[in-house]
């Protein structure tokens, strides 16, 4: 048998990781009220973890198309399947600032996010995490590439004889 104190040990450098990573991590029951929101959440939004703690994410973030995102989860919920929005589909769920507004040319980060079931002791999905991801730079490249592409085009075409 594991000493308890391993077992505290564990969890805590778990938690660590959770608030380090550079991905936002929600963690949402079937209410959609806020479980878990770590350090990259509270410094994108500005808005603390005591804050948000079992409130509704669409009380917090009312500019969140309700119906879609319940309509997106409830495969997650009740099939217990992971479901993915990309930047292509929607550029964001959350509408944070852009944190590079010298370097970077968009008003706002574009982001990847993955919902993943998470379940109970009795196997119930009770909770889902929500992994948001960055990608901000990914999309400026693309839609840079994309307008090279269309004037580089119409370039051609002009040379056409």
């Amino acid at each position: 048998m594991v000493p308890q104190h391993d077992d505290m040990a564990e969890f805590h450098w778990m938690m660590d990781m959770v608030q380090t990573v550079d991905v936002g991590i929600v963690v949402l029951n079937q209410n959609f009220e806020v479980k878990v929101w770590n350090a990259f959440m509270e410094s994108h939004s500005g808005l603390l973890p005591s804050h948000v703690q079992n409130r509704s994410l669409f009380e917090l973030f009312p500019d969140i198309n309700s119906q879609w995102l319940r309509r997106k989860t409830r495969p997650v919920f009740e099939l217990g399947t992971r479901a993915f929005m990309t930047w292509e589909q929607r550029p964001f769920l959350f509408r944070f600032p852009n944190y590079r507004p010298i370097t970077g040319c968009e008003d706002f980060m574009y982001q990847n996010i993955t919902i993943s079931p998470l379940s109970s002791a009795t196997g119930q999905v009770t909770t889902i995490c929500m992994m948001i991801y960055d990608v901000t730079d990914v999309a400026e490249n693309k839609k840079s590439y994309e307008a090279l592409q269309v004037t580089l085009n119409a370039l051609e075409e002009k040379l056409k004889p």
